[in-house]
C-alpha cells in the first residue's frame, strides 16, 4: 500500500519550492498574492502537494525543489539588501544578474554596510540560519569616532543597554591602524537591526566604517567588492551542520559547478549595477587590502 504524504503548511511548501525565505512567504499569503485551487489562501493553510493547485500572483509554483544555489557576496556601501526598491535604488541582485536561479538575501545588511552577504533559494536553510535559537555568529570589524580605552571591549562583552533590550558582543577586541585610527573586531550572535551600530553608540564611539566579515563558519577573505562566488562544498557542509541540517553531500545542488568566467582570484564580478556610472562601486579590493589598512574612508 503506498504511503500517504502528510498535508504540508503552504508556507513551508513555498519556501521548499525556493520562492523565498518561510517567513517571506509568509507575507506573501497574507498579501493575497497566494492561490490554492483558485481560491484566495489564508495564513496556516495546509496543502496536499500531490492534489493542490498553488499559484503566486497567477504562477503555477511547482513543487519539486529546484536546484539550490548558495552564494556569498562582498556587497558595498549603498547597496540596498532587498529584492527590489520602489523608489529605483540599486539592490544586491543587481550585483547578480547572470544568476540564473532566483535567490534572495539571508537577513539584512544596511545600505551603510558592506561585506558578507549570504543569499540562496534553500528556503529551509535560511529559515534556520535567521532564527534566533541557532544563535549564529556574525563577525564585524568597524572603524569608531573617538578615542576608545583599553576597557571598551570588555564594556561591550559584558553588555550595553539598549532601547529594545540588552545587547553583549561574544568577543570583542580593539586596535589601531597605522594612522592611529581605531578599529573594533567583535562577535554577535543575533541580527537585531542596526545591532552593531547601536552598541557602538551607546559606548560613546559611532561607526565611521562597518564590514561583516563572517557569518557562521564563513569568512569573506579577498572576495572583491561587489564581487561574488559559490560556497565551497566544505562550507556549505559547515553551514549545514551549524543549524542542524543533515550533512548532505547533494545539498550543495549545483553549488558544486562552475557558473560563468571566474577572474584569476576566482572572483565573478556583476555587471550593470545601475549602469556604468555606478561601476567604481563594484571595484575589487586591492590583495593588501585589510581592515587595519582602510581604503577610501
Amino acid at each position: 500500500m503506498e504511503d500517504t504524504p502528510a498535508p504540508v503548511r503552504l508556507h513551508v511548501f513555498l519556501a521548499r519550492a525556493g520562492l523565498a525565505s518561510r517567513r517571506e512567504c509568509e507575507r506573501l499569503i497574507v498579501a493575497g498574492r497566494v492561490h490554492v485551487n483558485g481560491k484566495v489562501a489564508a495564513l496556516g493553510a495546509r496543502i496536499d502537494p500531490r492534489k493542490d493547485r498553488v499559484e503566486i500572483d497567477g504562477q503555477l509554483v511547482v513543487g519539486t525543489r529546484p536546484a539550490l544555489r548558495y552564494l556569498m557576496l562582498n556587497k558595498p556601501r549603498g547597496c540596498l539588501t532587498t529584492a527590489r526598491d520602489p523608489r529605483g535604488r540599486a539592490t544586491v541582485l543587481d550585483l547578480i544578474r547572470d544568476v540564473d536561479e532566483r535567490v534572495y538575501p539571508v537577513g539584512r545588511l544596511d545600505r551603510d554596510t558592506e561585506g558578507l552577504l549570504l543569499l540562496t533559494n534553500d528556503g529551509e536553510l535560511a529559515y534556520r540560519l535567521m532564527h534566533p535559537r541557532f544563535g549564529v555568529p556574525r563577525v564585524y570589524v568597524a572603524r569608531v569616532q573617538g578615542h576608545p580605552g583599553p576597557d571598551m571591549p570588555k564594556t561591550l562583552t559584558r553588555g550595553v543597554r539598549l532601547e529594545d533590550g540588552p545587547a553583549a558582543a561574544t568577543v570583542a577586541t580593539l586596535r589601531f591602524d597605522n594612522d592611529g585610527q581605531p578599529w573594533v573586531e567583535l562577535e554577535v550572535r543575533e541580527g537585531r537591526h542596526r545591532l552593531v551600530r547601536r552598541m557602538l553608540e551607546a559606548v560613546g564611539h559611532p561607526v565611521v566604517r562597518l564590514r561583516r566579515i563572517g557569518y557562521g563558519p564563513l569568512r569573506l577573505g579577498r572576495l572583491g567588492r561587489g564581487a561574488y562566488r559559490d560556497l565551497k562544498p566544505s562550507e556549505l557542509r559547515a553551514l549545514r551542520r551549524l543549524v542542524g541540517l543533515e550533512d548532505s553531500t547533494s545539498a550543495g545542488g549545483r553549488g558544486r559547478r562552475s557558473y560563468g568566467e571566474a577572474s584569476p582570484s576566482g572572483d565573478r564580478h556583476a555587471g550593470g549595477f545601475r549602469g556604468r556610472r555606478r561601476r567604481a562601486v563594484l571595484r575589487a579590493r586591492r590583495p593588501g587590502d585589510h581592515p587595519s589598512r582602510p581604503r577610501g574612508t
